[in-house]
């Protein structure tokens, strides 16, 4: 029985047949290459993608047709078998495609490189997103947050209607075949992006996110106007002043200005601060709260004997055990004043950035609106002094 040339176009993407040869699978998954064009690691995938699947195409679905006129399968009498044996592995197909892409998707995963990924759909926690023949999902909160920044009277469903159809950059932080999640991460692939553009020092303005009890989540507005990356403010962070609840000083939407303090490049984190823009108002007014001269100024006391001054709670403990330090050989409170307003509960130890006069340097202690001047009497310098307060700090409880 000869084959109707019109079955051989109806098989066409399916299977090659050539006369007298093992044919082969020859279509490609998505685009109709035998590989997506590209350079670098994507390229590198896509190939590996395609010979994952042809090798597991080639060995299950190859057959040969006789030179003569009669097109016969190996193991079979009827072209209709061939048909017949196409349908039923077409399941196969699917199946030897999706195990070829959960590859990829973990050498994504393992390398970190970024995937061009097409959001087709959203649901109650977040969008679906393409990735060959697989789909995968991307948490609302692993959204950047130039979305809700751009657009903030939008809702998060309204911001995910808006993105469908469209490619975003992500990266792949969950590909677990056996159980049969992959998840990804636009935040992820910001960070990749753009923290090599961020150092500690550096001053961003930005706008408040989420405000917890423990501080804020701010996003920091790049050059191109989009906000890429988030930052913590911790609370001690927020002021000088003391802060019972982050909620009377930052509220969500609020442009403000902040400075980076630390970066933990290793775990994506960006520790922020608002107060170190300006001066600690301790510093900055310093002899106003304790005049040189002994005098009063109003709105605050001050006493220059030293005789009627009584250590902080805590302070006398640790000034005992500076004494033991090598190096030091007296110490003794010379003034103390008191703030107009609370900057801290606890007790504070200060290093004045004074330079020394004689071996004189200078310490300041601080607790509540209390401020109290100490003098050490030491052969050591500035950096000897301030090993010595960690020593001291360690034992003391």
């Amino acid at each position: 029985m000869i084959l109707d040339p019109s079955s051989w176009f109806d098989l066409r993407g399916v299977v090659t047949m050539s006369k007298g040869r093992w044919v082969t699978w020859s279509s490609s998954v998505d685009s109709g290459n035998d590989c997506n064009d590209g350079d670098g690691f994507d390229e590198i995938i896509d190939k590996e993608r395609w010979r994952t699947e042809r090798a597991l195409r080639d060995e299950t679905y190859s057959y040969k047709v006789s030179v003569s006129g009669d097109a016969k399968t190996e193991g079979s009498s009827a072209a209709a078998g061939v048909i017949e044996d196409l349908s039923e592995s077409s399941e196969n197909i699917k199946q030897a495609r999706r195990s070829a892409d959960w590859k990829v998707a973990k050498a994504y995963n393992e390398s970190g490189y970024i995937h061009e990924g097409r959001i087709e759909g959203f649901n109650g926690g977040g969008l679906l997103v393409r990735f060959y023949s697989l789909v995968g999902f991307l948490p609302y909160p692993q959204l950047s947050p130039s979305h809700s920044c751009k657009e903030p009277q939008k809702s998060i469903q309204e911001i995910a209607k808006a993105l469908t159809g469209s490619l975003i950059s992500l990266k792949v932080i969950q590909a677990d075949q056996e159980n049969r999640k992959l998840i990804f991460s636009e935040k992820e692939a910001m960070w990749s992006k753009f923290s090599q553009q961020i150092n500690v020092g550096d001053i961003f303005e930005a706008r408040v996110g989420s405000v917890e009890d423990y501080g804020a989540f701010v996003h920091l507005l790049f050059p191109d106007g989009c906000y890429h990356l988030t930052g913590l403010v911790h609370i001690s962070e927020v002021s000088w002043d003391l802060v019972q609840d982050v909620r009377d000083i930052l509220s969500e939407g609020e442009d403000v200005r902040v400075k980076i303090i630390k970066i933990d490049r290793e775990k994506s984190r960006i520790t922020l601060s608002i107060k170190q823009l300006e001066e600690d108002p301790l510093l900055e007014t310093l002899d106003k709260v304790i005049p040189q001269d002994g005098s009063v100024v109003t709105g605050s006391s001050s006493t220059s004997s030293p005789y009627n001054i009584e250590p902080l709670p805590g302070l006398q403990t640790i000034l005992e055990e500076l004494l033991r330090e090598e190096g030091i050989s007296e110490i003794r409170i010379s003034r103390q004043g008191f703030e107009k307003r609370v900057v801290s509960q606890d007790l504070q130890l200060w290093l004045s950035n004074a330079p020394a006069i004689g071996k004189q340097f200078t310490l300041l202690a601080r607790a509540g609106r209390q401020v109290q001047e100490i003098q050490l009497t030491t052969s050591l310098d500035q950096e000897g002094i301030k090993r010595a307060l960690q020593r001291v700090l360690e034992r003391v409880p």
